[in-house]
């Protein structure tokens, strides 16, 4: 066997062991020990590329299928949420429904497996030696919907896009990270970024970036290289997919079709499930779970997630113009009691900073804030907002944020200040009501990196920083935790980070979700994905019917 001192950079490191570290690294082990184990001292990043090709190839092997599963067969799913601004871009990707047709209909370079370490797809490998300049191979044996072969030129099309403006792209700041893309040759694609990121496949792993043929304009309909083919797509309705009979993972998908569309209401989505006229929902509230576990005929799957409803203070109320109010609603959420009785004992209580317990960089030395109303009442009357009456945006599109609001309402009249709650319908309200009210809510999914969570939120020029809070040291020590490779100081700026969120920012964040899903008995292939419910918005070609 070979002497793992003595390797070097250039030598083969082994599928097992390149596989064993690659897992290491993302359930906690330190890049340095990493690279000790594996001789690789001239190499500063988990990304080298012997650990993604053959994770790449185990993954490939993994998606040929099982055998498990039956071939044929039609379903029907129902979520929450649906508005005339639902897309097929994946580019603009606002919410988990828009996420799961991607899935359906699109592949990315890479994927997320269940503890969120990134496979290949798309691509065959990823190589780097400074976290800067990457080199991707691709796979040769795909084609799209429309028959046309997947080369370098749709990558290039599909990454730099998003760089665009006009794109209007939800990932628009990350991909400013992106500093060149080009072919290097029909199927190997070079990126050059900006600045060092050691997290780049996992980045590329999310559904923004999925792989669309070069120069689509029109996304009426989808052309990808999914697991699915696009037969009807209404905005705000439903859309129809059907089986890839040409995807590139044999053995799969194993179902002929899934219509997918929304049922807003809880209640009737419930019912829905109950007598049989659909077979996969969700999301449920925790307060409904009683009506699925009488059933005989539908199961319940728990998924827990990095993923959290937030209440979002804005503007006249935000973090720049008052930031006394922020505190003082922060100290009144009564974390204990919404876990209670908002998701009843489902997930974990928050303390206002977006990093999960399960993730490697959450700071656990961060004080718990505890509800305080006394504390809450010291910075309402510095806030000048004591006495007065203020409207709350709530819906049942943000998990558990009616409950809160209500929760929220009680506290607030114990410290002079009034809180109207706006109940608004679910159709519709992340098109047009989330981040349009001085107080509502968010409901934000779990993401893969610690990076990703900050870039897209917290960022200080992200299009879905919330509270349109700007912290330029929030922003630098993002910059440098990408390209620090030393793990215990990538660590510590994290640490900082969340407690510049908790002090500071105006989000409040009481409770990481679990995701509630319900199901046929007869729809097998469903397990949790930690990135949240319905299998991390990817369930489409791993379940099939047991008739």
């Amino acid at each position: 066997m070979t002497d793992k001192k003595n390797k070097t950079d250039s030598q083969l490191i082994t599928g097992e062991e390149s596989l064993r570290v690659f897992e290491g690294l993302n359930r906690g082990m330190s890049r340095r020990d990493a690279l000790r184990m594996l001789g690789l001292a001239g190499v500063a990043v988990a990304g080298a590329s012997s650990l993604f090709g053959s994770a790449g190839k185990l993954f490939a092997e993994e998606a040929a299928g099982s055998g498990k599963g039956k071939r044929g067969g039609r379903i029907k799913v129902a979520t929450a949420t649906s508005s005339t601004a639902d897309t097929l871009d994946p580019a603009k990707g606002g919410n988990y429904t828009d996420y799961c047709r991607h899935n359906m209909f699109y592949n990315g370079l890479t994927q997320l497996d269940e503890q969120l370490v990134p496979r290949m797809a798309l691509a065959e490998s990823f190589d780097t030696a400074d976290a800067i300049s990457w080199t991707i191979k691709l796979r040769k044996d795909v084609v799209f919907h429309d028959g046309k072969p997947f080369t370098s030129a749709d990558v290039v099309y599909s990454l730099t896009r998003h760089k665009v403006p006009q794109t209007g792209s939800k990932v628009l700041a990350i991909a400013q990270q992106l500093e060149e893309v080009k072919a290097a040759g029909p199927h190997e694609v070079q990126i050059r970024l900006v600045s060092p990121n050691a997290d780049l496949p996992a980045i590329l792993a999310t559904t923004h970036f999925l792989i669309v043929r070069n120069a689509t304009t029109d996304f009426t309909t989808a052309n990808g290289t999914g697991p699915f083919k696009c037969a009807e797509f209404q905005p705000g309705a439903r859309s129809i997919s059907t089986r890839n009979d040409s995807y590139w993972k044999p053995g799969l998908p194993y179902l002929d079709e899934i219509e997918f569309f929304s049922i807003p209401d809880e209640a009737a989505r419930i019912s829905a499930l109950l007598a049989g006229d659909v077979d996969l929902i969700n999301p449920i509230n925790p307060r409904a779970v009683s009506r699925v576990l009488d059933s005989a005929n539908v199961a319940l799957m728990e998924t827990p997630t990095g993923g959290y409803t937030n209440l979002v203070m804005r503007d006249e109320l935000g973090p720049i113009q008052n930031p006394d109010f922020v505190l003082a609603m922060k100290y009144l959420l009564d974390r204990k009691q919404i876990n209670r009785a908002a998701f009843r004992g489902y997930g974990q209580i928050g303390n206002d900073q977006p990093i999960a317990p399960g993730s490697r960089y959450y700071f656990a030395g961060l004080p718990q804030r505890e509800y305080d109303p006394e504390k809450a009442k010291f910075h309402l009357q510095k806030s000048g907002m004591a006495g007065r009456s203020l409207p709350i945006v709530a819906s049942e599109a943000a998990t558990g944020s009616l409950d809160i609001a209500q929760l929220l309402q009680l506290s607030a009249q114990q410290v002079g200040l009034k809180l109207d709650i706006k109940r608004v319908p679910a159709d519709g309200y992340w098109s047009s009501h989330w981040m349009k009210h001085p107080l509502g809510f968010g409901d934000i999914g779990a993401r893969p990196t610690a990076d990703l969570m900050f870039s897209l939120f917290y960022q200080s020029d992200a299009g879905m920083n919330e509270s349109g809070w700007k912290n330029e040291q929030f922003d630098q020590l993002l910059v440098a935790a990408r390209g620090e490779t030393d793990d215990a100081k990538r660590k510590q700026m994290y640490a900082d980070m969340q407690v510049l969120v908790h002090e500071h920012c105006g989000i409040g964040i009481p409770h990481f979700n679990s995701s509630l899903d319900g199901h046929n008995i007869k729809l097998k292939g469903l397990t949790p994905h930690p990135l949240g419910g319905l299998m991390g918005y990817m369930f489409a070609e791993h379940v099939w019917l047991d008739a």
